[in-house]
């Protein structure tokens, strides 16, 4: 125990806990690593030294590079979870990873704040970086501590739920150009997510059964969904010009599938006049229209794909004139009982009625 060269460099010998440790004091001066190994003994002696994970010298740039390699490629919003993580980039840059405090953490949802990003976002940004460090912690040992834990996460809004009445969507879906038309249209009468839409192929549409099948969902569940009159008919002209080289329901001329809406869409909204409204918006019309025709939440719950009915709750308030008119059938209750007890009370008996 004690110093010994490598090389030009002096090195340390000693054990802690147990277990023996080899560490280079990073200097050629026999004095100065005699003065480095006495601090660190002393430090030992007070129970202050704290060893060095092996991969203490990783950066926050180097997490993130294999967090998406061997976590962010293996989930099916892939696209999502990148943006997120291009927006952290720029703030943890190059930093250790043992620099990234509670401290620092806090300071980038600060910045997020002031920027104007809504606490959704911000949250899901604050998510994955968290994600990132428990893997790092559990799994990789690059870290002691997650610092992400100990920052609260922003207070969202209440469940929104915004639909459009039918004469709204009929002039949004006019204001659509007409390779986009028909994605806005199986948005409203199916409740599918857009990137489900976007990612559809023919081997998932079952017009004999009239079902789209589902096999990655965001709950990570297949779905069934049943097709209407309306869509049956959409499919059925899509398949008469699908390109020939393309297994997707919706692509290009060349054959390659439709990425993004978002600029289109809004344009289209502006055309329609109608504001306040997102893509994902359609699955509320889907979900709201079915409530005010008479669909039970059960039901809607299972064509919506949601795990428990928890979602689904918020759409409760759309049935209350199927609600009221449940309590109006007692009304006619109450009017046979009294009209069977005054026939009593007269002596009238009806056939059938017990004396």
């Amino acid at each position: 125990m004690g110093l010994y060269k490598r090389g030009q460099v002096w090195w340390m010998s000693f054990v802690y806990r147990g277990k023996h440790y080899r560490k280079s004091t990073e200097t050629e001066d026999r004095k100065l690593a005699k003065r480095i190994y006495d601090t660190i003994k002393g430090q030992i002696a007070e129970n202050r030294w704290i060893p060095k994970l092996p991969c203490e010298d990783k950066t926050f740039g180097e997490m993130m590079d294999k967090y998406e390699a061997e976590h962010v490629s293996q989930k099916r919003s892939m696209r999502q979870y990148k943006g997120y993580i291009k927006n952290l980039r720029p703030f943890f840059g190059d930093h250790l990873l043992s620099e990234i405090t509670p401290s620092v953490v806090n300071e980038y949802k600060m910045k997020r704040r002031k920027d104007g990003v809504g606490p959704a976002s911000i949250n899901r940004e604050l998510a994955i970086l968290k994600n990132a460090f428990n893997i790092a912690l559990k799994q990789w040992g690059w870290v002691r501590e997650n610092p992400v834990t100990r920052i609260p996460m922003e207070k969202e809004p209440k469940d929104r739920v915004r639909y459009l009445t039918d004469q709204e969507f009929e002039r949004l879906h006019n204001a659509c150009p007409d390779w986009l038309k028909p994605i806005v249209l199986i948005a409203r009468h199916t409740g599918m997510r857009k990137e489900n839409i976007l990612s559809l192929r023919w081997e998932q549409v079952d017009l004999f059964r009239r079902v789209i099948y589902l096999e990655h969902t965001k709950n990570d569940e297949r779905l069934g969904i049943p097709l209407n009159d309306t869509m049956m008919g959409l499919f059925k002209r899509l398949s008469k010009v699908r390109h020939i080289k393309s297994s997707y329901v919706l692509c290009h001329k060349n054959g390659k599938r439709f990425i993004e809406v978002k600029t289109s869409f809004q344009a289209a909204l502006r055309e329609a006049e109608i504001e306040d409204f997102r893509f994902h918006d359609l699955r509320h019309c889907f979900a709201s229209a079915l409530v005010q025709r008479g669909v039970d939440l059960y039901q809607v719950q299972k064509l919506m794909g949601h795990k428990d009915g928890k979602m689904t709750q918020r759409y409760a308030h759309l049935a209350a004139e199927n609600l009221r008119d449940a309590v109006l059938k007692l009304d006619g209750a109450e009017t046979k009982k009294d009209s069977v007890t005054n026939q009593s009370q007269s002596g009238v008996i009806e056939i059938g009625q017990s004396v």
